[in-house]
């Protein structure tokens, strides 16, 4: 660039727009206590947590960011780039968050930088403004690489693989160890997180809502994309209380209810048709509902459909009722795994019976023949991810036991494939599956999702007045 350009885009501005923090203070000291029970598991390492970075999606467009779940569980920042750094000290570890600033006026780069300049990309709020809302001391990220160079030749536990630049920093880091002790931690949820899941309950409930009023406009259009624009009607829900949707939506109808993880949802909406809608808002804060529920378009159930709704429910009451502090994480899985075993044996799909089919004795002939039918497994956790903590050992996670503040979802169903001839002819081509999002209390349980409707009646009932 010539130096008179160089030097005429440099001059002439006043501060560029000043830009708030978005965090909500209140989140502050439960993300330092946080920091703190990790810095509790690992005494007198450097551990070190970054964001991650932009993806490039194509040429000089990238994919929108979502900042790594550990990082943002421990600091509260969604922000790209950013790194959380706990270096050890006698007694625990002192907290440094560091962020990237942008170019600002008088800089070149604030008007040719399409990445970090504020003319392009917007201001970002700054380190001083971020330390305050966070209560988190912070640096500015060019910082880093010199405060890190003392640990270059140090073991540390750091989260690789978000970031290659704060790996290469630190080429003697680990992060097994360091990705198991954060998803233990975060099995149970505090109040803060407890109350950002109930609003994303809440939220996903007026999309739910939103997508049933949209019907009438998607019925019979063989010529209109009707999943698609059902998709994007709960979309616009989450993008306007909250973040962005919590993970691709499946809305599915007719046949294409069978299939798990429907993502195409190009399909249109038939008359008569159910329609599966799995889907979840997440909060600004990362935290995410994830609910299904299957309903019929035209506002009644056939007889086939309400048959094996009706088997669903009473699964996924099976499975609900089990939800309760010490009871194993396995066990809503038995308790609806039974149920629809027993269904399917009565309904002469299923040649054995259910006490055959869900024999805990995987070989035993007949054992496991129900999942055809029944395809996955009936609970995840739940929280800042879809499917939360997925480091944690087996030991403290799946072979483990409910815990209260746990979350999780119950979410039974039945999968008739259009092809499957051991299936009656009626039957085939109908997809049923319902979901809920289970906080574990000290006495039970409470169904944070259930604002939608569940039963049959219930649903139809829904359908006609919102469509």
């Amino acid at each position: 660039m010539p130096e008179h350009l160089r030097a005429a885009i440099a001059a002439d501005w006043e501060p560029a727009p000043a830009m708030p923090h978005p965090a909500r203070p209140d989140g502050a000291p439960y993300a330092a206590r946080r920091r703190a029970a990790l810095s509790a598991q690992l005494p007198g390492q450097l551990i070190v947590v970054p964001a991650g970075g932009l993806k490039t999606r194509a040429n000089d467009t990238e994919y929108a960011f979502r900042a790594a779940s550990s990082f943002t569980w421990l600091t509260g920042e969604t922000v790209a780039d950013a790194v959380l750094v706990l270096s050890p000290t006698a007694t625990g570890h002192d907290a440094t968050l560091y962020v990237r600033e942008f170019a600002q006026p008088g800089e070149v780069a604030y008007f040719t930088s399409r990445m970090h300049g504020a003319v392009w990309v917007g201001n970002v709020p700054s380190v001083e403004q971020t330390a305050t809302v966070l209560a988190l001391t912070t640096r500015p990220l060019a910082a880093l690489a010199d405060d890190l160079a003392r640990y270059r030749d140090d073991e540390a536990a750091v989260l690789t693989g978000f970031d290659a630049g704060v790996d290469a920093l630190l080429p003697r880091g680990s992060g097994t160890r360091l990705g198991q002790v954060l998803d233990e931690l975060r099995l149970v949820k505090d109040e803060w997180e407890l109350d950002r899941l109930r609003y994303a309950c809440d939220v996903t409930a007026r999309g739910f809502a939103d997508v049933v009023r949209e019907l009438p406009t998607v019925l019979g259009r063989r010529d209109l994309r009707g999943e698609r624009w059902l998709e994007g009607t709960f979309w616009r829900r989450a993008r306007l209380e909250g973040n962005d949707v919590g993970y691709g939506s499946i809305v599915g109808a007719g046949a294409h209810g069978t299939t798990l993880h429907w993502w195409r949802n190009h399909g249109a909406i038939e008359p008569g048709q159910l329609l599966l809608a799995d889907m979840g808002v997440e909060t600004d804060e990362l935290y995410t509902a994830d609910v299904t529920r299957t309903m019929p378009v035209s506002g009644e159930w056939t007889a086939d459909q309400r048959r094996v709704y009706s088997a669903v429910l009473e699964a996924q009451d099976a499975g609900i009722a089990e939800v309760k502090a010490g009871a194993d994480f396995l066990a809503a899985h038995r308790a609806a795994m039974w149920v629809l075993a027993d269904h399917l044996h009565s309904w002469g799909i299923l040649p054995v019976s259910a006490e055959v089919s869900c024999a805990e004795d995987s070989e035993r002939p007949g054992a496991g023949l129900h999942r055809r039918y029944t395809l996955h497994g009936v609970s995840h956790m739940l929280g800042i991810d879809v499917h939360d903590c997925a480091a944690a050992r087996h030991e403290t996670y799946r072979d483990g036991t409910y815990a209260p503040g746990m979350v999780l979802t119950v979410e039974p169903g039945l999968y008739f494939q259009p092809d499957d001839l051991t299936v009656p002819e009626e039957l085939r081509g109908i997809g049923v599956r319902i979901e809920d999002d289970l906080l574990v209390t000290r006495d039970g349980n409470r169904n944070l999702s259930d604002q939608l409707p569940r039963a049959a009646g219930d649903v139809e009932a829904w359908v006609r007045s919102l469509s």
